[in-house]
C-alpha cells in the first residue's frame, strides 16, 4: 500500500533551547491518520525531496490537529530546521511508523531512560497517561551535560504537578563544580536505576538517545541488572 503523504504547513517553530526547536506540523484539511504515542515521522522540504529525516513524535496521539517534532541542530535536516524553520513553512511528511510504543498497563512502570534530543517520545508518553488518566507509572531518567540543555523542563515539571504516577528525574554530567544545581550529577548508573525501579519484573525500560547512550543502557539493563531483552525497547542515532 503506498504511504499517505501530505504536505503540511509548519502552524508553529518552538526555540526550547538555542540548539533545540519544535516544529507543530498541521494537519491538512480531512487529515485524520491512525498512529500512536511512541511513533516518529520522517520529514523532507519540497525544494530536496531525497534528503528526508525521521524524527520522533513529540506529541502524542491525543494532541489531534497536528504532530510535534522536536529537533536538535544537527545535520543538514537539524541545523536548516532550528536555523531557519519559520511558521508558514511547508515539509512534506510520510506518516508515523515504529514500535517504541509505551505499555500504558497499571502494574507497569515504565522507566525512560534518555539523554539530549532523546527525552522527545517521552514527553508523548506523559502527556498521553497524564491526559487519560492512567495509572502507570513512569520515571524519567534524563542525562544533561549542564541544567542549560534540559529540553521541556517547565513542561514536564506542571506534568509531575497533575500526575503522581509521573516522575521526572535529571543528572548533569558536565556541571562546575560551584555550579548550584543540587539534583544529580554524574551519569547514569545501575544503582541509580535499581533506587528507581523497585518491582523489575513490573518494569519495562526505554531507552532514547545518542548511540552510546543507548548500547550503554542496554548493557545496564541486560548485564549488570540481568534483566530479560523482552523488557528494554531502543531507539537510537548517530
Amino acid at each position: 500500500m503506498p504511504k499517505n503523504i501530505v504536505e503540511m504547513e509548519i502552524e508553529a517553530a518552538i526555540a526550547e533551547l538555542p540548539d533545540t526547536k519544535t516544529l507543530r506540523l498541521k494537519w491538512p484539511e480531512n487529515y485524520d491518520p491512525s498512529f500512536k504515542t511512541g511513533q516518529f515521522i520522517t520529514v523532507y522540504w519540497p525544494d530536496t525531496p531525497k534528503y528526508k529525516r525521521a524524527y520522533s513524535l513529540s506529541s502524542c496521539a491525543l494532541d489531534k490537529g497536528y504532530f510535534e517534532v522536536t529537533v536538535k541542530r544537527d545535520g543538514k535536516m537539524g541545523t536548516r530546521i532550528v536555523d531557519w524553520a519559520a511558521a508558514g513553512d511547508k515539509l512534506f511528511v510520510i506518516p508515523p511508523v515504529g514500535r517504541f510504543l509505551p505499555v500504558y498497563e497499571d502494574k507497569k512502570h515504565l522507566v525512560c531512560v534518555a539523554g539530549g534530543s532523546g527525552v522527545t517520545p517521552f514527553r508523548g508518553f506523559a502527556r498521553e497517561a497524564t491526559y487519560r488518566e492512567l495509572r502507570t507509572r513512569i520515571t524519567i531518567l534524563y542525562s544533561v551535560r549542564t541544567t542549560n540543555d534540559i529540553i521541556f523542563n517547565q513542561e514536564f515539571r506542571e506534568l509531575e504537578e497533575k500526575n503522581p504516577h509521573f516522575k521526572f528525574n535529571v543528572t548533569c554530567t558536565r556541571l562546575a563544580e560551584e555550579d548550584p544545581w543540587s539534583g544529580r550529577r554524574g551519569r547514569i548508573s545501575a544503582d541509580w536505576i535499581k533506587s528507581i525501579a523497585t518491582d523489575m519484573e513490573n518494569t519495562v525500560f526505554y531507552a532514547c538517545g545518542p548511540t552510546a547512550l543507548v548500547e550503554g543502557t542496554e548493557q545496564l539493563i541486560s548485564k549488570e541488572l540481568g534483566l530479560p531483552k523482552e523488557q528494554l525497547k531502543l531507539e537510537k542515532w548517530g
